[in-house]
């Protein structure tokens, strides 16, 4: 009994923050998707569930998870890669490899916010460093954040570089994880870099690629903050990912109500998702 008490007693302050930032909100979305509410955001009527077919027939959420899809699929294949090339560019304990290391890792001590200023200083169409850049080698300004058709892309260059801080982290710490011993066996028998890489270091490191798959993607279908500094889901809604909707219909708009089965929706649409990758892609994860 007093072993339930204390153990009870280390759980409270998690389960009291738990209840506080997790469960209250959602049970609040739940009770607001199922209302609707005035100008100023109060309760007005009980509506059921037109919430959610006002989303589905508005064209909100089609729109929203199309724009959302294209910004998982640039960040989270290329940001992988990128993270993964460097992981195993350092992953070889040479003299200075250290500063390498520093440097790849810098990106993640820095905030969204602040990463969000620097990027738009350097897409400045005049004054930013990219098209000076590319003025040098005889290529025309690009419109990186005026442009319907660069503005995802250009949120999405600068997203792969704010995550690939923590990608690489996570992916070189997989690296090093793998024994020696095995490298050794295999330079023994002759193999390569290359098929070392392939038929030894990819398979010991799916388990680490698996858990940064099922991040990142979570995490692209979260962000919110860039998109909100850099172009505030403009120009013409080509960045107006599914986040950003909820925050303009619920803290701009005031529709609580649709706002909530939005967000509601959203969280539907990551948890099948997660499920799908545990159920399908776990099974290619090779576990010592």
């Amino acid at each position: 009994m007093r072993e339930n008490m204390l153990a009870y007693g280390f759980l409270a302050p998690s389960l009291l923050l738990f209840a506080v930032f997790l469960f209250y909100p959602m049970f609040k979305s739940v009770y607001l998707s199922l209302h609707s509410t005035d100008p100023t955001g109060q309760i007005a009527a009980y509506v059921g569930l037109d919430n959610f077919k006002a989303v589905f027939q508005s064209g909100l959420f089609l729109q929203g998870m199309k724009v959302t899809l294209l910004f998982v699929l640039f960040t989270v294949p290329t940001g992988m890669l990128a993270a993964l090339i460097l992981a195993a560019l350092t992953h070889n304990r040479f003299k200075g490899m250290r500063i390498f290391q520093f440097v790849f890792s810098l990106p993640v001590v820095l905030s969204v916010g602040s990463s969000a200023v620097i990027w738009k200083f350097l897409f400045h169409p005049t004054l930013g460093m990219l098209n000076y850049l590319l003025g040098k080698v005889g290529i025309d300004p690009i419109p990186w954040l005026t442009s319907p058709d660069w503005a995802l892309i250009s949120i999405s260059i600068m997203t792969i570089w704010m995550n690939l801080g923590f990608n690489y982290i996570i992916l070189s710490s997989g690296l090093q994880g793998i024994p020696d011993e095995i490298y050794e066996s295999a330079k023994i028998d002759g193999a390569g870099p290359l098929l070392t890489f392939r038929k030894i270091s990819m398979p010991l490191l799916s388990p680490t690629l698996f858990f940064v798959t099922v991040v990142s993607i979570i995490g692209a279908f979260q962000s919110f903050g860039q998109i909100n500094i850099l172009t505030r889901g403009g120009p013409m809604d080509s960045t107006n990912v599914f986040v950003y909707s909820i925050y303009q219909e619920a803290f701009v708009n005031f529709r609580f109500g649709t706002g909530s089965a939005q967000a509601l929706i959203l969280f539907a649409v990551i948890m099948l998702l997660t499920l799908i990758q545990f159920k399908w892609v776990e099974r290619k994860v090779h576990y010592q």
